[in-house]
């Protein structure tokens, strides 16, 4: 690209790099950020640079239970990655010294196994033998809350289970939360943009971001080839 004198990206392109980077820089407080999915693996990045720029970081999903085992909680048999307990406690760790607030689940949708059909519950503690597999309703409620008092919303990532129905309210509930913000809202994630989508909320959402991961790697700070080389 170098070469030619004359480039540029499509408008698709154009306007992740203006959502997106309303994010990184100048976003109205109060900001929120809502995360979920399955490990923090896949959005510590994300995490780590948000810390500097949210008031509230909103954790669901299985990556909430890395978090609350890393606070001594007990988990069950829920996804916990265990090698990254000392990053999720780190993170806390900068929420209490004068860092964001960061909002985990107080109650959990469980059952005992991952199947359409099976037996689940609400409970504000995970007994052993059982996983979660949403949030429980006064999570949502608090989260779909949190997102419509913001100003700035950034949600990537399911509340739960959200391919089974039975599993599926807490995402639900917070795309309503987010739909219904006068907030400007960024919106990524195949789960939460199939939310929105099936709940008939896309028109009240300011973007809805299609760059899967490459989107995250910018929120976080990674350069991204395709887009540097447009600026040199």
């Amino acid at each position: 690209p170098r070469l030619i004198p004359q480039r540029a990206a499509g408008l698709l392109v154009q306007r992740e790099l203006e959502h997106l980077g309303g994010l990184i820089e100048g976003a109205r407080s109060p900001f929120v950020a809502v995360l979920g999915g399955a490990k923090v693996s896949d959005k510590m990045g994300v995490v780590d640079n948000l810390l500097t720029k949210v008031d509230t970081l909103v954790i669901g999903g299985a990556m909430a239970y890395t978090f609350l085992a890393a606070l001594g909680e007990p988990t069950g048999k829920s996804l916990v990655e265990d090698e990254r307990m000392d990053d999720a406690r780190r993170v806390m760790e900068t929420a209490g010294s004068g860092g964001p607030r960061i909002l985990l689940p107080t109650d959990h949708v469980i059952a005992e196994r991952v199947e359409a059909g099976a037996p689940s519950r609400v409970v504000e503690s995970i007994p052993d033998g059982w996983l979660g597999v949403d949030i429980g309703p006064a999570t949502a409620r608090a989260y779909a809350g949190e997102a419509a008092s913001a100003r700035t919303v950034f949600w990537n990532g399911p509340m739960g289970v959200f391919e089974i129905e039975s599993f599926a309210t807490g995402t639900r509930t917070v795309a309503e939360g987010v739909a219904g913000s006068q907030a400007a809202s960024v919106v990524g994630g195949g789960d939460s943009l199939a939310a929105i989508q099936s709940l008939g909320l896309a028109e009240r959402i300011t973007h809805l971001s299609t760059g899967g991961g490459a989107s995250l790697e910018y929120v976080q700070g990674i350069e991204l080839p395709g887009v540097a080389v447009l600026e040199t």
